[in-house]
């Protein structure tokens, strides 16, 4: 058991024995919202910290035992998808979705674990349940994923902005954005929205191999002046290098991957597999 999730218990545990011996009216109803209390705190923990797997036996034997409570449904639906269980997550928030006391949050959670399933038709189905006047970023973000995957890019562009413009934490919803335009052929555009995901946050490695890549396909074979670790820099000179081969400038291809080597601070098995090839 993790050091806070023992400390809860322990706590609980000193409250009741504090409690024994004195029947007072007052003294079972302040230890009754500590117990209300340290259960939240003990969820909380288990949705966000905990092992995945950890949660999910909590949640089962917690929901099992208090069947009505759908706020512990909740909790097992998002440890199941945590812990890699989306069939069985799915099935969890349909259960949820049946209580009069579902919310239209539960149904995008619902829609967001057919989408991990990759059952875009009934995530679809799903979010037009879902009232328009419901405007969160987290169901937005999935309007525009089921855009995308429909090719329907004028619906797909008009939910990616209003989702950006939703989330003080916009980077992962504008570097799935320039990706939608990369795949569409728009390098130029995806570009900028790389770019600006890094502004929000210049971590995400995501965002550089892909602004790497957008910029290759414009045929732009130098790196772009945003930060990097040198291990990072190594891998976006092999990412270039790969989209210069596939472009058919072999020989940018060839430098770049001589040059990822150099780079590495380690030996780098990719680059000199793939250089190896080319010259053998």
């Amino acid at each position: 058991m993790r050091p806070s999730l023992m400390l809860i218990t322990a706590l609980s545990g000193m409250v009741f024995m504090s409690a024994c011996g004195n029947n007072d009216a007052a003294v079972q109803e302040a230890l009754k919202d500590v117990n209300v209390i340290d259960e939240s705190n003990l969820n909380d923990l288990m949705l966000t910290v905990g092992d995945p797997e950890e949660a999910v036996s909590y949640f089962a034997g917690a929901s099992q035992q208090n069947p009505e409570r759908i706020d512990l449904k909740r909790g097992l639906a998002k440890s199941l998808v945590r812990a890699g269980k989306t069939n069985e997550a799915i099935g969890v928030w349909r259960e949820v979705l049946a209580s009069p006391e579902a919310t239209n949050d539960d149904r995008v959670s619902l829609a967001a674990a057919l989408i991990r399933n990759n059952d875009w038709t009934a995530a679809a189905a799903e979010l037009n349940q879902v009232p328009p006047t419901f405007e969160t970023f987290e169901r937005y973000r999935l309007e525009a994923m089921v855009a995308d995957s429909n090719k329907d890019w004028k619906k797909a562009d008009s939910f990616y902005e209003v989702a950006s413009g939703l989330t003080t934490k916009p980077a992962g919803v504008l570097n799935n954005w320039g990706f939608s335009k990369l795949t569409r052929g728009d390098a130029k555009g995806a570009e900028k929205l790389f770019i600006e995901a890094l502004t929000y946050d210049g971590t995400l490695f995501t965002a550089k191999n892909n602004l790497v890549l957008a910029r290759a396909t414009q045929g732009k074979y130098e790196l772009p002046v945003v930060d990097m670790t040198q291990t990072e820099r190594a891998e976006l000179l092999y990412t270039m290098a790969l989209a210069a081969i596939k472009k058919g400038d072999t020989s940018v291809g060839k430098r770049l991957l001589q040059e990822a080597i150099d780079t590495h601070p380690q030996y780098f098995e990719a680059a000199s597999r793939s250089l190896a090839a080319l010259e053998g």
